[in-house]
């Protein structure tokens, strides 16, 4: 009975009630021996949890019956809701293992339900997002792909790709029978389609990734550009040592933010300057890094000090940047070389700040791209198709009709990893159902 699989869902600790949730086909039995009888299916009824040794009162619970393959698993499940006590769900527990089911490993219910054909891949993967969601641009993300935005858009093209195989694989296996003489031209035309469509949705500035991730902010500057008092100023917290001394950052200091519903992550870096110190020669070599591979860079430059080169010369290359006048108490705001609108803050004073934090929100929603249309959320999807669309252009342009099919079925199989759902049968059955071919 060891494929029936038990777990907590309330969460860890005490609370006044505690979810024990089973699968498998073996739920039945244990239902029964536990609680007397099976309940409606999908309705809630009050039972009293007996232990199977003695028949001892272990709780009076509501129990709910989900007989497969109507359940989240696609297999036969209960949910047993206890009062919340330590010893109440330790004893059910206790029960159930003698009853020989087992604990779930993690992640175990959800792996059932891809196997028993209820989600694929990409929605199994948006139950885990949706787990780990801190904001409500996440959350949304997350309900969007578990309701199958991405299933039913790559499930489009797959159907899309299975067709197009198929008539490759006839325009190759029955070339002597009666068929069109242009279907592999149909073929390659569909394919040429498919591509675009595919290297459309991969140009998307990955905004999905941002978003699931969080939005990767470094704040650059010189030495006592002021960029730990922006960065405490952001965060509202003491995040950062502040200090008259030039070179007291030395390393990368972070901090979570939330902006307009998108989780970003920002960091104060070490003042840029040639140095001799060993130490300080690495915090600047990371606070470039750093600056390299940020989504959005905020150059700090202070009202007591002329823009220094260094901070002038790496910010060219970010991809988006806001220029901050810190210390604007201090005096007026320094003046760029190039045209440039800058925001004036003062981290005593408050100055500025509001427009800042407004600046940044505009910025995180424009990388993060919130819309209805489904966006990639990994980098195994990305990869996955990359693939499939250089092996769609490759298979267009194949010398050999075989080789043209080869990058088809390549392409599918792709395609097929970012769902986990690959079906050779069906590009049979595509054949014979779109050519009737045979007796």
């Amino acid at each position: 009975m060891t494929d029936t699989i038990f777990a907590k869902a309330s969460g860890a600790g005490q609370a006044a009630v505690a979810v024990l949730r089973l699968s498998g086909a073996a739920t039945a039995s244990v239902v029964r021996r536990l609680a007397g009888r099976l309940p409606e299916p999908r309705r809630a009824s009050l039972r009293r949890l007996r232990d199977p040794g003695d028949g001892e009162v272990l709780d009076q619970a509501l129990l709910l019956w989900f007989p497969g393959p109507a359940s989240y698993t696609g297999e036969d499940s209960a949910e047993l809701h206890l009062h919340g006590g330590s010893a109440v769900v330790v004893a059910v527990a206790e029960a159930l293992v003698r009853l020989g089911c087992r604990p779930a490993e993690p992640g175990e219910f959800t792996r059932r339900a891809f196997l028993h054909g209820r989600m694929d891949l990409t929605q199994a993967e948006a139950i885990a997002d949706l787990i780990a969601a801190e904001t409500a641009a996440q959350r949304r993300q997350a309900l969007r792909q578990a309701d199958g935005a991405l299933a039913r858009l790559y499930g489009g093209w797959t159907e899309r790709l299975t067709r197009i195989l198929a008539q490759q694989e006839a325009a190759i296996e029955f070339e002597m029978d009666d068929l069109p003489t242009d279907v592999a031209d149909r073929a390659r035309e569909a394919a040429a389609a498919l591509a675009a469509e595919i290297t459309a949705h991969l140009a998307d500035g990955r905004r999905g990734e941002r978003l699931r991730d969080g939005l990767s902010i470094a704040i650059i500057g010189a030495p006592n550009a002021g960029k730990s008092s922006l960065l405490n100023a952001l965060a509202g917290r003491e995040a950062a040592i502040v200090s008259p001394i030039a070179g007291t950052t030395r390393d990368v200091v972070e901090c979570r933010l939330v902006l307009a519903g998108v989780p970003a992550v920002i960091a104060d870096t070490a003042g840029l300057r040639a140095t001799i110190d060993a130490i300080e020669q690495e915090g600047v070599r990371r606070a470039i890094k750093r600056a390299e591979e940020a989504d959005l860079v905020i150059g700090a430059f202070a009202a007591d000090a002329g823009p220094d080169a260094e901070t002038l010369a790496l910010l060219r290359g970010a991809p988006e940047t806001i220029l901050v006048a810190t210390k604007c108490d201090l005096g007026a705001p320094p003046v760029l070389e190039r045209s440039a609108t800058m925001i004036a803050t003062s981290a005593i004073t408050g100055e500025g700040l509001p427009a800042l934090r407004a600046a940044l929100e505009a910025a995180a929603l424009r990388q993060a791209g919130l819309g209805d249309a489904p966006f990639l959320t990994r980098a195994r999807h990305r990869a996955a198709l990359e693939e499939a669309a250089q092996q769609l252009d490759q298979a267009r342009s194949a010398p050999l009709p075989e080789l043209a099919a080869e990058g088809y079925r390549a392409a599918l199989l792709a395609i097929g990893r970012v769902t986990g759902r690959v079906d050779v049968e069906r590009i049979l059955d595509s054949i014979f159902r779109d050519f009737c071919i045979g007796k």
